[in-house]
Formats: structure tokens, C-alpha cells, sequence
């Protein structure tokens, strides 16, 4: 009856430590998204999930660890909500997906679009962990961008993340909401118009 006790002990211990650790992730993933990977900062996440400082090291090694897979599950989500808000009904239009990409509703999220989006300059600046925690995330969504436009070769995909993903950014800069607006309509037709030139 001891064992038995034991190993339930342990199973409840194991399941807590894994729902703690899925809560540290969640929360750091919303976070990086909102405020970029710098920004982090171990004890104030700890305190946000109302666990101890200390128990951070029963979770992960070190500081850029948990980044990593912080970005990981930040990235994940993003491609899940996407996903989501699609008609599996339908197939997905480059209009379409243009459209939402380069939303209003996309630009004034960060904390719930693409992390592609909203973390592409730190990633940039970060060490090669990460990167290659986002570079699959890249090549997955010129791929399907290449799927939507029907073609064989992804040139005209790789043009149009590289467009989406950068009007995304620079609008989330500009202060003026006219200007930052024009810049996603702007790229959103030509985008349109790149997919319509056959």
C-alpha cells in the first residue's frame, strides 16, 4: 500500500510540476510577445505565476533556456490561432490572408498575432538558440504562403512574408494611425496585385 501511495505521490508531483512549468511558459510567451525577449525578467514571471523565485531552476537551467522555449510556445500559439480563425471549409485566398495579416486588428495585438511579427527584430539579435527555435516557423509560413499563391517555387512567397512581416512591424512603429494604416493598406494591394499578376 506504501508503494502504491509513492507512486501516486510522485504521478500528482509530476503532473504539478508539468502544469507549473506549462503556466511559467504561457505566461513568459505572452510576455516576449508584448514586450520583446529583453524585457524578461525571471523574478517578476515567477511572482506574475505566483510561484518562488527559486523554483525557476526546477524548470529550466538557465535564463536563455527558458526564452527559447518560451519563443517556441509563443510561436505555436500564434500558428494555432491563425489556424483557428480559418474556414476549414475553404481554402484560404491570398486576399484573404493578406487581409488578415495586415489587419488593424493584427497590427494592435502583438500579444496574440504572429510571433513572427512581433519578435522578428530580437530573434534577429539574439543568440543562435533562438533563431533556430524561429527559423522552421519562417520557412513553414513562406511555404504555405507559397501553397496559397499556387506555385511551384516559394520566390514570390519568400517577397510577400518579407513584406508582411516587415508593414507589420513599421506599423506597429509610426504614431500617426493614418500613416500606419496606409502602410498596411499599401502592402496588403500590392500583395494582392503580385498574387493577381499571372
Amino acid at each position: 500500500m506504501r508503494v502504491k501511495q509513492g507512486l501516486t505521490d510522485m504521478g500528482h508531483s509530476q503532473a504539478d510540476k508539468a502544469r507549473s512549468r506549462e503556466r511559467i511558459l504561457n505566461e513568459a510567451a505572452s510576455q516576449i510577445r508584448d514586450k520583446g525577449l529583453d524585457a524578461l525578467s525571471i523574478g517578476s514571471l515567477m511572482q506574475q505565476v505566483k510561484l518562488t523565485h527559486g523554483g525557476f531552476y526546477g524548470h529550466f537551467a538557465s535564463r536563455s533556456e527558458l526564452i527559447a522555449a518560451a519563443l517556441q510556445q509563443a510561436l505555436n500559439a500564434g500558428e494555432a490561432s491563425a489556424h483557428a480563425a480559418r474556414d476549414p471549409d475553404k481554402p484560404v485566398s491570398v486576399n484573404a490572408l493578406v487581409r488578415s495579416y495586415l489587419s488593424r486588428a493584427h497590427r494592435d495585438s502583438p500579444k496574440s498575432g504572429c510571433a513572427i511579427g512581433a519578435l522578428i527584430s530580437d530573434v534577429g539579435r539574439a543568440d543562435e538558440q533562438c533563431r533556430a527555435v524561429m527559423e522552421p516557423h519562417i520557412e513553414s509560413f513562406i511555404a504555405k504562403v507559397a501553397e496559397t499563391f499556387g506555385d511551384d517555387d516559394d520566390s514570390r512567397a519568400i517577397v510577400a512574408v518579407s513584406a508582411m512581416v516587415g508593414a507589420l512591424a513599421i506599423s506597429r512603429v509610426l504614431t500617426d494611425p493614418k500613416r500606419s494604416d496606409a502602410v498596411l493598406r499599401t502592402v496588403r494591394d500590392g500583395i494582392v496585385a503580385m498574387a493577381s499578376d499571372e
